[in-house]
């Protein structure tokens, strides 16, 4: 007999709209950075990227 195990996730899931209104307000929010200056290191974009 083969038993089930079931565990909880404790991750955050989303939609596919959810996502891209996520990637389009980082796009925003980099063509803004871009246009007033402010950069970041590549470094600094992964960890960025990592906490999403």
């Amino acid at each position: 007999m083969a038993l089930a195990h079931a565990n909880k996730s404790h991750e955050i899931s989303y939609t596919l709209d959810d996502a891209m209104d996520i990637l389009l307000t980082k796009l925003d929010d980099a063509i803004e950075d871009m246009e007033t200056g402010r950069v970041q290191t590549i470094e600094e974009a992964w960890n960025e990227i990592d906490e999403i």
